[in-house]
């Protein structure tokens, strides 16, 4: 089928599920709900395996469902289905009714004020349908990990290529008059091979994802960059424990970030679970740090023009001068708190950590001796306390370059100190995901290893 012919399939298809949410919030009413919102999800997509050059799996998906929520006054219901048919439909309404006439009643529970709700609908180019058949996604994962199995005489192994691709429709509408939906698209190529024999074995991935295809890296190149990481990992070496500087390289620096997003996220904030409690207009990073999020980039992973309570998304300044200037907040969290939905129903949309000036090497030659890390391992993450402790994999540096691969050590700190210590953020930025930052370096953390 044409690309044109797909959008218009497409959009017939968004008018369809459009009416449905419509009909269902009518539904809510006539069953006595004084108010309600609902969502509808319908995906499909493909996902082929290879391993060591022959097809593992071969996956065709299709998924909906539908989500609704009612309130009668202060008391809330919410149910949902896989079942789109009209049955299915009055019956998932009426189990949320029933849930919410017996639910204790939440001063704080209730739609999003109206005047919030998204009225203006950019379009941020999220649609890109990429309609691979079978067979050329599988050639395009084997060339993928053949160009990772062919690149050393040292990879021995292969823990195989993946494609993937995925395309869907999401319509979410609320009793405030708020209905709307939107397509989008989704696709990735992932390698992971295995070096060396014996005890010196490592393994290593990498991927490429975007909304377009066309954005891709090269099937090809991600199976060299998987093969490269693991042929420089051979020969770990374990470090005894000390304190020194470390740069979570860019790949893994966007997690230390989300660790500090969910320390002001609202539910932890109200909840009085997390270690920065009050901290609002307080310095919680050096003075250089400016963290924001742009929810309207063209393309983005994490775009979207309003968030899961249809509260209309905008750029967002939490961080600036290091000053710590808004929390992440839903409808409900803001109220608990005393405050305003922040359009985070969901999440954090396209969060950018401001880069500096320096490229990896450039940042290695200002640490100069110290811990470079691209691999972590295991959840020892405390957001009550911000005590930190996760297994590692990396680089020792000294003099600025790096002189060994290091593994079988443990890094540890505390989250409210190493967000303060933080000496300098790359301009290496990974677009690969909904968090954009360079590599990130810290003043200092224990090493601990043998």
């Amino acid at each position: 089928m044409s690309i044109p012919a797909r959008r218009q399939q497409e959009s017939e298809h968004l008018e369809r599920l459009t009416s449905l949410v419509a009909d269902i919030l009518a539904e809510a009413k006539h069953q006595g709900a004084s108010s309600a919102e609902a969502g509808l999800s319908v995906d499909r997509g493909l996902s082929v395996n290879v391993r060591l050059g022959e097809v593992e799996t071969i996956e065709h998906h299709r998924s909906q469902g539908l989500g609704v929520t009612v309130y009668f006054g202060q008391r809330k219901g919410t149910a949902s289905s896989t079942d789109l048919s009209a049955q299915a439909v009055r019956e998932t309404v009426a189990a949320a009714c029933r849930i919410a006439k017996h639910a204790a009643e939440d001063e704080f529970a209730g739609l999003p004020e109206a005047e919030l709700l998204a009225k203006e609908f950019p379009d941020l180019d999220l649609y890109h349908p990429w309609d691979v058949e079978v067979e050329d996604a599988i050639q395009l994962a084997k060339r993928c990990e053949d160009a990772a199995r062919g690149y050393h005489s040292d990879i021995s192994n292969s823990e195989g290529s993946n494609l993937n691709t995925y395309q869907g429709l999401r319509v979410a509408g609320n009793s405030l008059g708020f209905l709307h939906g939107y397509p989008s698209s989704r696709h990735s190529i992932s390698c992971s091979v295995i070096g060396g024999t014996g005890d010196n074995m490592q393994r290593d991935d990498w991927w490429t994802v975007a909304r377009d295809a066309a954005d891709m890296q090269p099937a090809e190149t991600v199976g060299r960059i998987a093969a490269e990481r693991t042929i420089r990992r051979l020969g770990g070496q374990s470090l005894s424990t000390r304190q020194c500087p470390v740069i979570f390289a860019a790949e893994v620096a966007g997690g230390l970030i989300g660790h500090f997003i969910g320390a002001i996220r609202g539910g932890n904030l109200y909840r009085k679970s997390s270690f920065l409690l009050d901290q609002l207009g307080k310095p919680v990073f050096p003075s250089f740090i400016r963290i924001h999020e742009h929810p309207h980039l063209r393309k983005a992973l994490g775009s979207a023009p309003y968030d899961g309570e249809g509260v209309a998304t905008h750029v967002h300044d939490i961080v600036i001068g290091g000053i710590l200037e808004s929390y992440v907040l839903s409808t409900y969290s803001a109220r608990k708190l005393g405050m305003k939905t922040t359009g985070n129903a969901g999440g954090v949309h396209n969060l950018i950590l401001e880069p500096g000036e320096l490229d990896l090497p450039d940042l290695l030659k200002k640490m100069g001796t110290g811990l470079l890390v691209n691999e972590l391992m295991g959840q020892g993450v405390n957001i009550v306390t911000g005590d930190y402790s996760r297994g590692a994999g990396g680089f020792w540096v000294e003099n600025g370059e790096i002189q060994y691969p290091v593994d079988e050590i443990t890094i540890a700190g505390n989250l409210k100190s190493m967000l303060m210590n933080i000496v300098a953020v790359g301009n290496d930025v990974d677009l690969r995901g909904n968090t954009r930052t360079g590599s990130i370096m810290i003043e200092e953390m224990t090493v601990a290893g043998n």
